[in-house]
């Protein structure tokens, strides 16, 4: 590991944690289970998880990914992904007669179930998050009518509620826990009765892999952070680093994405990775900066994670079976022939 450190000082510091979380293990294994179980095709509404890497190679093992419920064929399989889905996707698979796995994390459903408590309490929710988000889409339609979206600090003044005493705000599981705050004052600012959700509904690996990104961008010029474009942990990571101190921080999908010219006048590099990224990918960037003599490796630890999730009980049950039953059910014949595969 040491080579050529003594002479050239450049080192690479590794936070932990990094990389996959509970909940998106628990989502890649469960496409992984479901083409095991039931062969291919398994239809996945939306990216399982939002990781370019990980899509390709569930695609290869027959996974297919569709935007929307409705280009499913009657008679299949079609999983959610992590993010979560609102109501009415249920209630679309139901229609074409589909049988179906919720891969949502538990730390998401439990802000839908906070969403649909304080509704039914007739609260107004205020939910910080980021327009457009899959997360957002899936917990806003627990409750259209009591939940408006506030995407940041900069949104707060436009807010209106209809009683200043029953309001309540909870967020994205992935969001910057620094902003949220920020966002959370200036709310509270505005509304002083604002309640706060019974637990924190940023999610502990999102704050923990930003922990250990703050503690390194205070010493590392440059810091790579492995995610895709979309994913919004991921994203918040290159943030972070910025504000803890970095010069630089970018997002790279693969090692080969990283440009040279970044390395000028860099002694020391922070690596990290989104919840959504396989380790292997990250390794790739370790032996990338190793072959310019960034062969030393520190850890830098902010937290120990020993949480995981059971998979979903949906993979207890034959959903083959389950789907060609509802085909049958409603007279076989739709809007959509089914695929001889």
């Amino acid at each position: 590991m040491g080579r050529m450190t003594a002479s050239s000082g450049r080192r690479v510091l590794l936070a932990a944690p990094r990389g996959y979380c509970a909940g998106v293990d628990r989502a890649v294994i469960a496409v992984e289970k479901a083409l095991e179980q039931y062969g291919a095709p398994v239809y996945v509404r939306h990216e399982i998880v939002h990781n370019k890497y990980v899509v390709q190679t569930l695609e290869k093992k027959g996974a297919i990914f569709v935007e929307r419920t409705e280009e499913v064929p009657p008679g299949n399989i079609v999983m959610f992904s992590a993010h979560g889905v609102a109501p009415v996707v249920h209630q679309e698979a139901e229609r074409g007669r589909l049988a179906t796995i919720d891969a949502t994390c538990p730390l998401v459903t439990k802000v839908h179930k906070e969403a649909v408590r304080f509704a039914e309490d007739d609260y107004d929710i205020l939910l910080i998050g980021h327009e457009g988000h899959e997360e957002v889409i899936g917990t806003s339609g627990e409750a259209p009518d009591h939940i408006q979206l506030v995407d940041g600090p900069g949104d707060v003044a436009k807010v209106e509620v209809r009683d200043p005493s029953k309001v309540v705000w909870l967020s994205q599981t992935t969001l910057s826990v620094d902003e949220t705050m920020e966002t959370v004052d200036a709310l509270k600012d505005k509304f002083p009765q604002l309640i706060s959700p019974p637990s924190d509904d940023i999610c502990y690996a999102t704050q923990n892999r930003q922990l250990a990104v703050k503690q390194m961008g205070a010493e590392a010029e440059l810091v790579i952070v492995v995610g895709s474009r979309n994913s919004s942990n991921s994203k918040r990571l290159v943030e972070v680093a910025k504000l803890a101190g970095a010069r630089e921080a970018y997002l790279v999908d693969f090692a080969s994405e990283i440009d040279e010219a970044w390395l000028e006048g860099v002694t020391t590099v922070g690596v990290t990775s989104g919840a959504s990224v396989p380790e292997i990918l990250v390794e790739e960037v370790l032996g990338w900066l190793g072959e310019r003599g960034y062969g030393d490796v520190e850890l830098v630890k902010a937290a120990e994670e020993h949480i995981i999730f059971s998979l979903p009980k949906e993979l207890r049950r034959d959903l083959r079976e389950e789907a060609a039953a509802l085909v049958a059910e409603r007279g076989g014949s739709g809007p959509v022939e089914t695929s001889a595969e």
